[in-house]
């Protein structure tokens, strides 16, 4: 395979030679390095890399350019090779319309001329949005095959678990590859789909996610009985406990039932996240806090459950879904929530086959030119909205409240507004989910008149209401009646600390039992934001430190 390439655009030929020389130096062992001198050409080399079904890492262009300017160029580009990283170089002057490109163009980066020295001012951002477009890169070879229909829920649910997991792999449809096909041909008898086909060419016949897992080397097991701290659940709350855990010298273990990152980990886009002002997607997101909790030794399981708890003394025992048990002084429970279940007539019957929660971006390919719906006025689904609007032809957001802003931040609903694919439905709700082997159309019922209109379409992503995964915890963590966990002042001294054996009350984030806390999003009350999971997490450790100190 060709090597992937970064392509440099100035129309100043001194500052191109430039920015192509230390691209070169730093990146030319891993990327090819080209050069265009205007945007125009720029297009043009695009399309002959497309042509010769190559990719692109990364475009880096001058804003300041006759007839076609960067912006214009980055914006060109994004229909011709929409994965790739864009950074635009300014002046000091056009800062302002960098950061507008940041907000209309998926401009990814601004960088302001001169970049000397490149090791401080240029390399340290280009290496991170590299390293983000490596972990989406599919090369199309030496890695995993899946093979098996587009509209099967078995092939979507080992896509998103191989794709959630940062495993890169390539799908095959048995309808439209001659090499799905020759693989399928192949087999001793005719298989059941679908098929994963492991790099040294392991066939796996319609394998359970847990079997992929460990046949690619995913952890699954303790390495230790015994654990300083223990966090059940991966998303961005479990994470940061992970790393402020693992960095201030706790033995600490980390276990997910799916893949890290949690529900945040499925989002297309958060744009809101401190520090990151041109957004990232919740896998770059779930994948750098991943590599920072495993730079400070924290052992990470997944996909791996927990299916009771039992507290012995100073001990909190873990009972794991495959049998095994190990324990810990302090317990952090971040299960976080889940979609609720759409409560549309065929809805249940379609799950996997058009019917999807969450953004589901493995699909994202398959909507080219489609009509796509979406339901739900939370952040997730506005950012669903922009980011599958990149793909399909009309984008249908029903919502049953009276406005977006209601619930929605409101850069997202300016945006939302200003595209015109985007048609938003106030006071509407799905009723049925119609078709057979796939999803053809919804029922939409307004609810103001109670008329409704069945409108073609292939694919419904829900992004409604959230339910915890605390049925695990018996009786012996309180909850609130919806199943979200009772941590420090919500826990009420006579109905819930009847039983508590310190002289001190529970920490702020402390649950009935003492060194077992919980964060973020399972966490009553909480507020459902990444940065405020994010923020429970970290300051959590401080108060496991206090318990650990008592034992």
């Amino acid at each position: 395979m060709t090597k992937p390439v970064i392509l440099a655009v100035d129309d100043d030929p001194q500052v191109l030679g430039s920015i192509a020389r230390d691209l070169r130096k730093q990146y030319g062992k891993d990327y090819r390095v080209l050069r265009a001198d205007s945007g125009a050409s720029a297009v043009e080399a695009l399309d002959a890399i497309r042509a010769r079904d190559e990719h692109v890492a990364l475009l880096i262009s001058d804003q300041r350019m006759p007839q076609l300017d960067g912006v214009g160029f980055l914006q060109a580009s994004i229909l011709l090779f929409p994965n790739s990283k864009r950074v635009l170089l300014t002046a000091y002057a056009d800062t302002d319309a960098a950061i507008g490109a940041i907000n209309r163009s998926q401009v990814d980066y601004y960088l302001v001329k001169p970049w000397d020295p490149p090791e401080e001012k240029l390399y340290p951002v280009l290496d991170e949005l590299l390293d983000d477009w490596q972990a989406g890169y599919r090369p199309g070879y030496g890695g995993i095959r899946v093979v098996g229909d587009r509209w099967s829920p078995r092939i979507h649910a080992i896509k998103d678990f191989l794709a959630r997991n940062q495993l890169p792999y390539q799908f095959l449809d048995i309808e439209t590859s001659g090499e799905a096909q020759a693989i399928v041909a192949r087999q001793p008898a005719p298989p059941t789909l679908p098929l994963v086909v492991l790099p040294e060419g392991e066939v796996l016949e319609n394998p359970a996610p847990a079997e992929v897992a460990e046949r690619v080397g995913l952890r699954t097991r303790a390495e230790r009985p015994f654990y300083d701290l223990a966090i059940v659940g991966g998303g961005p709350s479990g994470l940061a406990t992970a790393v402020y855990g693992g960095s201030e010298g706790l033995r600490t273990v980390l276990i997910e039932r799916e893949a890290p990152g949690g529900q945040a980990g499925t989002s297309s886009r958060i744009e809101n996240y401190l520090g990151f002002p041109s957004g990232l997607s919740g896998a770059d997101l779930a994948r750098r806090a991943v590599a920072q909790a495993r730079k400070f030794n924290v052992e990470i399981l997944a996909p791996q459950s927990v299916q009771a708890l039992r507290v012995e003394g100073p001990y909190r025992h873990l009972v794991l879904g495959d049998g095994r048990e190990i324990a810990c002084h302090a317990l952090m429970l971040a299960m976080g929530v889940s979609w609720n279940k759409l409560p549309a007539a065929g809805a249940d019957r379609l799950e996997g086959r058009g019917v999807f929660y969450g953004a589901a971006m493995t699909e994202a390919m398959n909507c080219a030119g489609e009509t796509v719906f979406i339901i739900g006025a939370g952040n997730s689904a506005g950012q669903a909205a922009l980011y599958f609007a990149a793909y399909a032809s009309r984008i249908v957001m029903i919502v049953r409240g009276g406005s977006l802003e209601a619930k929605m931040s409101q850069y997202l609903v300016d945006r939302i507004v200003a595209i015109p694919t985007i048609e938003v439905r106030l006071r509407a709700e799905v009723r049925t989910c119609v078709g057979d082997e796939r999803l053809d159309a919804v029922e939409i019922a307004d609810l103001p008149s109670g008329a409704t209109e069945t409108v073609p379409g292939h694919f419904l992503f829900v992004f409604i209401g959230a339910a915890p995964h605390t049925e695990w915890l018996g009786d012996q963590v309180a909850r609130d009646e919806l199943g979200f966990i009772l941590t420090g002042p919500d826990l009420d001294a006579k109905e819930h600390l009847a039983g508590w054996p310190l002289e001190r009350a529970p920490f702020l984030l402390e649950t009935n039992i003492p060194g077992v806390f919980a964060s973020g999003d399972v966490r009553h009350a909480s507020v459902k934001r990444v940065a405020s999971a994010v923020g429970e997490g970290s300051v959590s450790v401080h108060f496991v430190h206090r318990h650990l100190a008592t034992l």
